[in-house]
């Protein structure tokens, strides 16, 4: 019997496929290049691994034996395993497998959206059996994220001050100020200086992103890291703060939200993408990297 399976095994398995499916070693010589005295002591040398006979040959003619029956549809289920491992293994070879994780900032723009979905559209057309899983967060935690190795990439606004991640820029965003129905600003067409430094206003926990805010005012007793957060502030008629245009303005549209000098109040908040330089990216994040920056046309 056969303790380890060698290649010179399968090839006798083949042979004795081969002359059974013939119908006999005579037959089976063109089928296989050979006579028919090599048939027979391959045959027979097959026969002494196994250590019992699988066919009888004679005057009767060619006919398997019950055992070598048994043996045939083990070769044959052998072979039909190989096949489907040579298939599957030269499939892989090509493939992106694996995962790929990507942050995103909260409350983006519908076209910003819309590129990220061409970007995974793009992907889906490779050759890929990759799980996506996208993660809302804010430019904190997603920093946070990938200095853990949690995150493969992420899309936002960050301070670019980290030496551990790489940034490629994406896109930018314009920041109004804003103010509401019962706050002082609303209905003031042209507000002085002093008009400003009387309005208290709603804090931004990123102090690289309120650094660029032209509006300074020293008065602030609110705080928030959510747009969701600042606009609820502003709606109250008591604060005013920055809000991305494209959020604010259905309620812009609505009449309850109003931006305050529009361009001397205004500034522009740049996206990047990015990731954790020594996280070593597998196939799959080089790709969904790529298919990110074509998406947005920065390649």
């Amino acid at each position: 019997m056969f303790g380890q399976l060698h290649d010179l095994d399968l090839q006798l398995l083949r042979l004795f496929v081969s002359v059974v499916e013939c119908g006999g070693f005579s037959a089976a010589q063109g089928e296989l290049g050979l006579s028919q005295s090599s048939i027979s002591q391959q045959m027979a040398r097959l026969e002494t691994r196994l250590g019992y006979r699988l066919c009888s040959r004679g005057k009767g003619g060619f006919k398997i034996t019950p055992k070598g029956e048994q043996l045939l549809i083990a070769t044959r289920g052998l072979f039909e395993s190989i096949e489907a491992f040579r298939h599957q293994s030269n499939g892989v070879a090509g493939r992106l497998i694996g995962e790929v994780r990507v942050g995103l900032s909260e409350a983006l723009d519908q076209s910003v959206l819309q590129r990220v979905a061409d970007a995974i559209r793009r992907f889906r057309e490779r050759d890929e059996s990759v799980r996506i899983e996208l993660i809302s967060a804010m430019p904190g935690e997603m920093e946070r994220l990938m200095l853990q190795q949690r995150l493969d990439l992420a899309i936002g606004y960050f301070s670019q001050v980290q030496s551990a991640f790489d940034y490629r820029e994406l896109f930018s965003e314009t920041q109004h100020l804003y103010c509401a129905p019962g706050h002082p600003l609303f209905s003031n067409e042209v507000p002085d200086n002093e008009a400003f430094q009387a309005c208290d206003r709603v804090d931004h926990p990123y102090r690289f992103l309120r650094s660029d805010e032209p509006f300074q005012g020293k008065l602030c007793s609110a705080r928030s890291e959510q747009v969701e957060g600042t606009l609820a502030f502003i709606l109250s008629g008591k604060h005013v703060g920055y809000l991305p245009s494209h959020f604010a303005r259905s309620w812009e549209d609505k009449g309850l939200l109003r931006a305050v000098r529009v361009g001397e109040m205004s500034f522009d908040v740049g996206f990047h993408l990015a990731r954790h330089r020594a996280q070593v990216p597998g196939d799959a994040q080089k790709a969904f990297e790529e298919d990110v920056l074509a998406a947005f046309g920065t390649i």
